[in-house]
């Protein structure tokens, strides 16, 4: 389950936020994905509104969806039985009154390192439960924490896992391609920064080109011809992912080998990232 899945389209073809499936979510769990599951989606679709609000805009909730959505995701935090979440204001007004007593008056970093000390933990619990909960068939990474510790990233590969454990059909071998793509327009994301790796006269690529981006982070933190194959090997796997995507019938083993391919650039980015 991903965020875009509390979404539904109205009577006029306009995407909305859909409280009946939130206020479901209070009662108990839903038929298309477990509490765990579902807590992932909407904490991630929680913390990017609250965020987005605070930094300038774009938020996806109006002022009633984003009250829905928190009572769920309390709700549904409880049931899970983890303790110690807590979110000191119930929508975006009192947000901006929470943000404005904690000295996050005129800045934008301020605001997103406030959700990230109520979000950040809550986001890891949900992450470790769900690797405990998915038997996996796919690679797992050398590190000893599991996991790169980018949030979003985390539950994107947690979502590539249970799809492909699940996956019987062409179409389903297929959607693992859309996961692969999804999971490299996250790193694409996570690791481009404007500042650090746009070029003079340069214009910068959207988030989608994702070989280009990802590239051209490669380059300068795995800089020298004695990373060539680094290099390689990072537009290798970001070219398998794009290519099981678009492929007719895809089987198991191609699937299985983009998927791991994946979680590896996702792990050595992170390693690069590091350094």
């Amino acid at each position: 389950m991903r965020p875009d899945d509390f979404f539904r389209d109205d009577l006029h073809g306009r995407r909305r936020f859909s409280s009946d499936l939130a206020r479901q979510l209070r009662r108990g769990p839903l038929e298309a994905a477990d509490d765990v599951e579902a807590a992932v989606a909407l904490a991630r679709l929680v913390h990017d509104d609250l965020e987005a609000f605070g930094t300038g805009g774009g938020e996806q909730l109006d002022q009633e969806e984003l009250r829905e959505a928190l009572l769920a995701l309390r709700a549904v935090v409880d049931r899970i039985g983890i303790d110690g979440f807590a979110v000191p204001f119930r929508d975006y007004g009192t947000f901006k009154s929470y943000w404005l007593r904690n000295e996050g008056y005129g800045s934008w970093q301020a605001r997103r390192d406030l959700l990230a000390d109520i979000f950040d933990g809550l986001h890891d619990q949900l992450a470790a439960l769900e690797s405990r909960e998915l038997t996996s068939s796919l690679t797992e990474p050398v590190s000893p924490r599991g996991r790169t510790g980018w949030a979003r990233i985390d539950a994107e590969i947690t979502g590539l896992r249970r799809h492909f454990q699940g996956a019987r059909s062409p179409q389903d071998y297929r959607n693992v391609g859309n996961d692969c793509v999804i999971v490299t327009e996250a790193l694409s994301r996570q690791l481009y920064d404007s500042e650090v790796h746009l070029r003079a006269g340069e214009t910068e690529p959207p988030v989608g080109n994702t070989k280009q981006r990802l590239d051209r982070f490669v380059d300068d933190a795995a800089a020298g011809s004695e990373n060539a194959a680094l290099r390689k090997l990072a537009k290798a796997s970001i070219e398998l992912a794009q290519e099981v995507k678009h492929r007719d019938t895809p089987g198991r083993r191609e699937a299985g080998v983009a998927a791991d391919s994946v979680i590896l650039l996702a792990n050595l980015l992170r390693r690069l990232d590091e350094s």
